[in-house]
């Protein structure tokens, strides 16, 4: 059992939790995943991990309610436990691998759509704690909705709040705020999008236009998280990739966003599924290749 030591609400319908979990928290690193289950019975859950301490032996998740499982998830309190919690999984964020150095000469963008925030922060973290400062874009659609503001403030180069109604920060989309930074003489070696996959589809539109390189995290279209159900399929550089095996995070200007967008309408029904195996055949999983509900 994996005990919740802090529980809160940060926002309507967006949660967060520490959880006690020494070994993750021991080989974790920015960019994993974990997956959780609230009793025997209960649904497996990817996410992505928050904020990690290591001394502590705690690992942070933030989960916004889309079903079932997500709400019995949020009535959990402090001292309440998880029955899982797995990880970590997937591949770190690839610059936690680079030389220290050569990153310290790299001018970094990172763009957080709503729930996404809560991914972006971990790797924004690791960067300020070698010495490294990240513009960041914090995007929500009202300033109600926004996450972790103050956290990311403390830890970004600079720091950029944006709303779609312009109750908060700057006016507008993400995407309208790369677009004036650069425009106002901001030059960037690389960018990471991580959101909802309509904003992410988006960012990587600007900013191919705009010449700066992109990873996006795909963790939002993840479901069993080992690759065995294939709902995470995506085409990448006109390869078929598994996010939860293979990412999540990927080259955004090679990702096929309106296949992915398009092909997780259809997976979300029994009968879409069996479509899907239908016209995918073996690639159809990333794992397996016999879940139950596919039969």
């Amino acid at each position: 059992m994996y005990k919740i030591l802090r529980a809160e609400e940060l926002t309507a319908n967006i949660f967060l939790m520490e959880v006690e979990a020494k070994r993750v928290a021991d080989a974790c690193m920015p960019g994993q995943f974990v997956i959780v289950r609230k009793d025997e019975e209960g649904e497996r859950i990817p996410l992505t991990i928050c904020d990690y301490n290591r001394e502590k032996g705690t690992v942070t998740i933030v989960f916004q309610i889309v079903g079932g499982s997500t709400q019995m998830m949020s009535e959990l309190k402090a001292g309440d436990s998880f029955h899982d919690f797995v990880g970590p999984l997937g591949c770190p964020s690839e610059f936690v691998e680079e030389d220290i150095e050569e990153l310290k000469n790299k001018k970094m963008l990172f763009v957080a759509g709503g729930v996404g925030t809560a991914p972006v922060y971990p790797q924004v973290k690791w960067l300020h704690e070698n010495g490294i400062d990240a513009d960041v874009i914090v995007g929500a659609k009202t300033k109600d909705l926004l996450i972790l503001e103050e956290e990311m403030k403390a830890v970004a180069g600079n720091l950029y709040i944006t709303t779609d109604d312009g109750s908060y920060g700057r006016s507008g989309m993400v995407t309208q705020t790369i677009k004036d930074l650069v425009e106002e003489g901001k030059k960037y070696d690389v960018c990471v999008a991580i959101g909802p996959m309509i904003m992410m589809k988006f960012v990587c539109l600007q900013t191919k236009e705009l010449g700066i390189p992109t990873i996006v995290s795909l963790n939002p279209i993840m479901v069993d998280g080992t690759g065995m159900c294939g709902a995470c399929r995506v085409t990448v550089g006109g390869e078929v990739k598994f996010a939860c095996v293979d990412g999540p995070e990927f080259d955004g200007h090679k990702v096929d966003f309106d296949e992915a967008m398009k092909r997780q309408q259809i997976y979300k029904t029994a009968e879409g599924r069996a479509f899907l195996k239908a016209k995918e055949g073996d690639t159809h999983h990333g794992g397996c290749g016999n879940c139950s509900d596919d039969k």
